[in-house]
């Protein structure tokens, strides 16, 4: 066989994706959908252009879905029975993990041999599904984490509910098991190496894109005035779920100590043209108390100064969630831990700068100091000077955001993907050194 050839073969021609606690289909932003049912679909999307047929599986929700989906061409998704249709947190999967795994190897099983070439699993349950499903098939198993339970016990908000010991368990046989693990983040890949031991020449850093078309920077007049802002308030804007992990409250308590301060010496413009916009919806153990933020925002006496927004999916609110963008004089992102922070990144697109906490991916998704400002901790006297900062300087920020963000897309995402299946498959059937070669 030819050089040519030998590498020809090496070059996935079927991917299943696992996504079975959310579907790609979910609106992002409530629930349990996020940054990664975002990238799930943008690298699918990518790998069909690549001329890679992508199928992704999911968990029905509902008895109304069809079996079948199609995303994109090139990209459908399956839908597996699973327990209950409604009524189910992710929380509950792990007892449904026998009959997700059953519903992937159905599907295969009506094809010829070797029909799925890669399995590309997301989240440690899918993890699972992936890890029995490729022992049965011979194929590699590539798995990205998006958030890991050690990372996020480690940085826990107040009265948030540690990640269970049956997660951090699965998690580490899955990376045991993976032949590629996918980290967002130089910082996402050491802690694979150091918290669950994962073998270093496995993990390979591949970032998440943004729509580089889509988020684009357009006339904030414009945007406001389509969203009911007055053109000259002062917008302050969190996009997300609303749960402890995410801290919103953050915002909300150092938006306060900024109108103390604004009061205490004397002022009121800041109070007069104040608004607060939180885009998103209960998540998580935020569900359990659905209506916390709003209790806070009139405690705090902000309620007249908060506007709470629903979730912004679909074609016509992914139009409003980039006028949100537009819109803001900057973006808060005060998250205890992200595994990269895409929301970050759409802003900056937009050419709006972010204030986020100093953790985790967020440390690669804004540039301190060009694209934003990070924060140690969640101080709200803390936040408040960077809020105040970034106020001052947004014209100089808002084009080091729009510089930094441009380094991100999902082209780039798709390639580093193919590169990473390519090389599982080479070592799967002995040929690294000649792919090593090529390169």
């Amino acid at each position: 066989m030819t050089l040519t050839a030998s590498l020809t073969a090496l070059c996935p021609r079927r991917v299943a994706v696992l996504s079975v606690h959310t579907s790609p289909l979910e609106q992002p932003g409530t629930g349990d959908a996020g940054g990664m049912n975002v990238y799930v679909v943008e690298t699918s999307k990518r790998l069909a252009t690549l001329g890679v047929e992508v199928e992704i599986f999911t968990r029905a929700t509902s008895s109304d879905l069809p079996p079948v989906v199609e995303l994109a061409p090139g990209v459908t998704v399956r839908h597996l029975t699973a327990g209950p249709f409604e009524g189910l947190s992710k929380e509950d999967l792990p007892a449904q993990l026998c009959a997700l795994t059953s519903g992937v190897l159905r599907a295969e099983a009506a094809h010829e041999p070797g029909w799925y070439d890669v399995v590309h699993s997301h989240y440690w349950l899918s993890g699972q599904v992936g890890w029995l499903a490729t022992e049965r098939w011979g194929t590699p198993l590539v798995h990205t984490a998006h958030t890991l339970a050690k990372v996020k016990n480690l940085a826990l908000a107040d009265g948030d509910t540690p990640e269970p010991l049956r997660r951090v368990v699965g998690e580490q046989q899955v990376v045991e098991a993976a032949d590629r693990l996918v980290a967002n983040t130089a910082d996402e890949a050491r802690e694979l190496v150091d918290l669950y031991g994962a073998e270093p020449s496995r993990v390979v850093t591949v970032a998440p894109g943004v729509d580089l078309e889509h988020f684009r920077p357009g006339r904030a007049g414009d945007a406001r005035s389509r969203l009911g802002v007055r053109p000259d308030a002062v917008l302050l804007l969190f996009v997300g779920r609303i749960q402890p992990l995410k801290a919103p409250d953050v915002l909300l308590h150092a938006a306060a100590r900024m109108l103390e301060q604004e009061a205490a010496a004397g002022g009121t413009d800041l109070r007069d043209r104040l608004v607060i916009a939180v885009v998103g919806g209960p998540s998580g153990t935020g569900l359990l108390e659905p209506t916390a933020l709003q209790d806070l925002a009139h405690f705090l006496g902000l309620a007249d100064r908060v506007r709470f927004e629903s979730p912004q999916g679909g074609a016509f609110q992914r139009d409003r969630l980039r006028d949100w963008y537009r819109a803001a004089d900057l973006v808060a992102v005060p998250s205890h831990n992200e595994s990269f922070g895409l929301v970050a990144l759409e802003a900056q697109a937009c050419g709006t700068p972010v204030v986020a906490t100093d953790v985790g991916g967020l440390r690669t998704t804004v540039r301190s100091g060009r694209s934003g400002l990070l924060v140690p901790g969640h101080g709200a006297g803390q936040w408040a000077d960077a809020l105040r900062a970034v106020l001052a300087d947004r014209r100089r920020l808002s084009r080091g955001a729009l510089a930094h963000a441009t380094g991100f897309s999902w082209d780039a995402t798709g390639d580093g993907l193919i590169a990473t299946y390519r090389h599982a498959l080479a070592q799967r059937q002995g040929a690294e050194r000649l792919l090593r070669a090529a390169w």
